[in-house]
């Protein structure tokens, strides 16, 4: 493993559970021993997509832990030629069957709209995506796809009784505050997921002395750390325009002149 990859995995790593207990979900957590040296040089993750690199995460933590034997992964239910969903894991745990649902989130507290609902704030840097929408096509598409009767023949392969199946998920996620409101209470989440703010371009000026990163999608996931080029204020705000201009919201990493570095979304709107 490189370590670029070896970063985004410890990232992934550090990631905590959007929630405990039943507080947001019926479904249980799961909470996958972390084992440092089964991090194996020789591994390689393919996934160029960040959803589906960590779902290989998940599964390469779960395949090294003793209790779990595996089943199947990303298991496509078909009608015909139509996919009516897939099933991201089958694996049994100490004799246990168990469906898994993997998720890994990046979450920014919406300020601007009005919400009945505490988790409907929580909406994806474009606006684009929503917490309260993923949990909706969790409970009522993904997990009870199970239950579909076209799924009925892929279990019975694999010799599975769905009597028997617990249905879990891995929801992780990194939440990111107002820059100007940073104290905000994020219960019933998980306050340990706060990974940084978020700032409106047209603020961005109050940056000014600081430096800059900009990741790629898939380095998100790494711990800001100083082994990076930093760029300044204005070769950084030439890069950050592009993506503003195509209304699209960067991740970047900033470093204060103490040298504190943060995770910053800059947002378009």
């Amino acid at each position: 493993m490189d370590l670029r990859t070896k970063l985004r995995y410890q990232g992934y790593l550090s990631t905590p559970a959007l929630w405990e207990g039943n507080t947001v979900s019926q479904f249980k957590q799961i909470e996958p021993t972390v084992n440092t040296e089964a991090i194996d040089d020789s591994v390689v993750f393919k996934n160029q997509r960040l959803g589906k690199l960590v779902e290989e995460f998940v599964f390469y933590q779960l395949k090294n832990q003793d209790a779990v034997s595996w089943i199947c992964d990303n298991l496509q239910i078909q009608e015909g030629k139509r996919t009516v969903g897939e099933i991201d894991a089958l694996y049994y745990y100490e004799e246990s069957p168990v469906h898994l649902e993997v998720a890994y989130k990046f979450y920014l507290f919406d300020t601007i709209e009005n919400y009945n609902n505490p988790l409907a704030h929580w909406i994806g840097p474009n606006r684009k995506d929503s917490l309260f929408y993923k949990l909706g096509k969790l409970h009522k598409k993904q997990l009870p796809l199970l239950h579909n009767k076209l799924t009925k023949p892929y279990l019975e392969r694999y010799n599975l009784d769905i009597k028997s199946i617990k249905q879990e998920l891995c929801f992780k996620a990194q939440l990111f505050l107002p820059y100007q409101n940073k104290s905000i209470n994020v219960s019933p989440l998980n306050n340990d997921c706060v990974a940084g703010f978020y700032i409106s371009y047209h603020k961005i000026q109050e940056f000014s002395t600081f430096n800059f990163y900009i990741p790629t999608k898939l380095d998100w996931l790494v711990t800001p750390n100083n082994n990076v080029e930093w760029l300044n204020y204005s070769s950084a705000l030439e890069i950050i325009e592009i993506d503003i201009n195509n209304k699209r919201s960067p991740l970047v990493w900033i470093k204060k002149k103490n040298n504190e570095l943060s995770k910053c979304f800059i947002v378009f709107w």
